[in-house]
């Protein structure tokens, strides 16, 4: 998977990241929503990696993702941070993902 993390979302993410202590993942989230399928993506910080994580390609730094949800995600997609929503959004050509995504510490 090729995540493109644009400059707001890099400089956000290390600011609010220390990336040599923690990982950022990209989570298909589908607690309380009744069905695996009715997941919202979302951005978590971990202290270490599942047994089922995979790292994207991605610059600066890679993003986890759990192997068991790679299907709900397209192989490009791009993270961007939004200064006046204080929020990120993943996006790919097809389609918005989450258009304001926190940051939730896991």
């Amino acid at each position: 998977m090729q995540i493109t993390i644009t400059e707001s979302a890099k400089n956000e993410l290390m600011n609010k990241v220390n990336t040599d202590q923690y990982y950022i993942k990209l989570a298909h989230d589908a607690e309380g929503c009744g069905c695996i399928m009715s997941g919202v993506a979302q951005l978590w910080i971990v202290d270490e990696k599942d047994e089922f994580d995979l790292e994207s390609n991605s610059e600066p730094f890679s993003i986890l993702y759990d192997s068991r949800h790679e299907v709900f995600f397209e192989q490009e997609m791009k993270l961007d941070y939004i200064p006046n929503k204080k929020s990120f959004s993943l996006s790919s050509k097809q389609q918005i993902y989450n258009a304001s995504m926190n940051l939730y510490k896991k």
